[in-house]
């Protein structure tokens, strides 16, 4: 039988060949499973994974060829959130002027809507040990943007990094039926929220002992 040509890589700058027929199907179904996964689950994180069914338009056979259950795909949410915060920080970390970096970063987060998953699914699931790393670099890159703000002279002493969790997650919580006027409301929030941080001639101290490392992290402690 006569060996079949190896395939010949496609030429440095040039993008892949799309996927075909089945996997390109399967690539939109799992596409079009979590973006209704996240609708559903930020709507109500208790309903069962038939509504995301439901609202994907697929049969719940289709849904348990990709995820054998609720708890995955829960997963698969706030891991591709994840995923979305370490591609921001490290696109941030390139951008020379430190306060635009942290900035540009804060803002992206918000308009990703990352943080909307972590307070609204945090304790559904058990994370695995590769989210517990992305985590970890996580944090390490948003440390990095906060310390480089820090050194700019822009940011105020008393701040600390995990302000920034409360930040972000303060502009997730504002929503209103229209997608397009919450985006504007969240940006016009996080404005506010940046002008808090920032220095200012007589600015009154801080309120109350700073967030701790680790304080939240009850939350992904998984209820029963």
């Amino acid at each position: 039988m006569p060996t079949p040509p190896e395939k010949t890589p496609a030429p440095p700058g040039k993008a892949e060949a799309p996927l075909a027929g089945r996997r390109a199907q399967a690539a939109r179904n799992d596409e079009v499973i979590l973006g209704a996964a996240r609708a559903v689950f930020l709507d109500d994180p208790k309903a069962p994974i038939a509504a995301v069914a439901e609202r994907a338009g697929v049969g719940i056979s289709a849904l348990y060829r990709r995820y054998a259950g609720k708890e995955d795909l829960l997963r698969q949410l706030c891991h591709d959130g994840l995923r979305r915060y370490i591609a921001e920080a490290e696109a941030a970390l390139v951008e020379p002027d430190d306060w635009t970096a942290f900035a540009g970063f804060l803002a992206r987060v918000v308009d990703a809507d990352v943080h909307s998953l972590t307070v609204h699914l945090a304790g559904t699931f058990t994370p695995t040990e590769e989210m517990g790393r992305d985590a970890m670099r996580a944090n390490e890159l948003a440390t990095a943007l906060f310390e480089r703000a820090h050194a700019s002279g822009r940011l105020r002493p008393d701040v600390v990094v995990q302000d920034l969790g409360l930040l972000l997650e303060g502009c997730a919580a504002v929503r209103v039926p229209d997608a397009e006027r919450t985006g504007q409301l969240r940006r016009r929030q996080l404005a506010v929220l940046l002008g808090g941080l920032s220095t200012a001639p007589d600015a009154d101290p801080m309120p109350g002992p700073p967030p701790a490392a680790g304080e939240f992290d009850w939350r992904w402690r998984q209820r029963e």
